[in-house]
């Protein structure tokens, strides 16, 4: 038998005396027990998962931004995303620190305007005048656009009626109030601010007989606009949409609709002109009053 090397024994001694020492150093030396492990509290119910937000994309998508979905969209469908717009959110500081009941917006110049200086969405649908004269919808305004370009013939998303980037079509839109009033088809000796009083500041006192037949629309109420229209100085009410508050130098071509008495001859500037307003805009006129108008 070969005699085993020093390193060999010196190893073996070295793993007894570990051994030894691990065990509490004593034959006679107690185990340590652990400590006892405290009962885990039960388990709290799963949180609820959360609702997976849409994302931006598929939103902007949505066939409800888009003919046909959109010309049957309400109100409450569209401010469902689109809150923000009536929020009131006008400065009361310009940037240069001027306060804004200091100045005049254009919108304000005429006296039918009452109070401070408004967003543009609460003008249309949230003022006190514009809740009296007027029943605008989103849809009255926005019909669809292209999500992509904004631009007309861009993708199979234009409607026909895509104006490059805008969201409306302001000839076909904006343009019914805030066009240019038609001086010279009218016979005025000159502009409204300057002809006023010689007409009273009454616009009934011509149209008492001629075009009486208006404000048929669904986007305005009509009663409203005659009885005021025929108080003392209701020419401002009415010079208020009609020119008051143009950011066109040009007018509409409103539809000549017919009216008792109306000349059978149709003048050469009247010539070309519809006899009917666009029909999503008489439906629900209809609708309401059972007239034809």
């Amino acid at each position: 038998m070969r005699p085993l090397s020093f390193r060999l024994v010196l190893a073996g001694l070295s793993c007894l005396l570990a051994a030894w020492l691990a065990s509490g150093c004593s034959d006679n030396a107690k185990p340590i027990t652990p400590a006892p492990v405290a009962s885990a509290p039960p388990a709290a119910a799963p949180a609820p998962a959360a609702v997976k937000p849409v994302s931006y994309h598929a939103a902007k998508y949505d066939p409800i931004h888009f003919k046909p979905a959109i010309e049957k969209a309400t109100d409450q469908q569209c401010l469902a995303c689109h809150a923000e717009v009536l929020k009131p959110s006008v400065r009361k500081t310009s940037p240069a620190g001027l306060p804004a009941s200091t100045a005049k917006a254009w919108y304000q110049v005429t006296s039918t305007y009452q109070g401070e200086q408004d967003t543009f969405h609460r003008r249309h649908l949230e003022t006190p005048l514009a809740k009296q004269v007027m029943n605008m919808r989103c849809t009255t305004c926005h019909e669809g656009n292209d999500p992509r370009e904004e631009a007309p013939g861009s993708s199979t998303f234009d409607s026909g009626q895509q104006i490059l980037r805008k969201m409306v079509n302001p000839e076909t839109v904006c343009l019914k109030c805030h066009g240019k009033m038609n001086v010279e088809v009218m016979g005025l000796p000159g502009p409204w601010e300057q002809s006023k009083a010689t007409f009273q500041n009454n616009c009934l006192l011509c149209h008492a007989g001629i075009r009486t037949t208006r404000h048929q629309v669904n986007y305005l109420n009509a009663k409203a606009i005659e009885e005021l229209g025929a108080k003392p100085n209701g020419g401002d009410l009415c010079f208020g949409c009609h020119g008051g508050r143009s950011w066109y130098r040009t007018h509409y071509p409103y539809p000549r609709h017919a009216w008792p008495g109306m000349a059978a001859d149709v003048p050469d500037w009247a010539k070309g002109r519809p006899t009917e307003s666009e029909v999503r805009f008489i439906s629900a006129a209809v609708a309401q009053t059972g007239d034809k108008k």
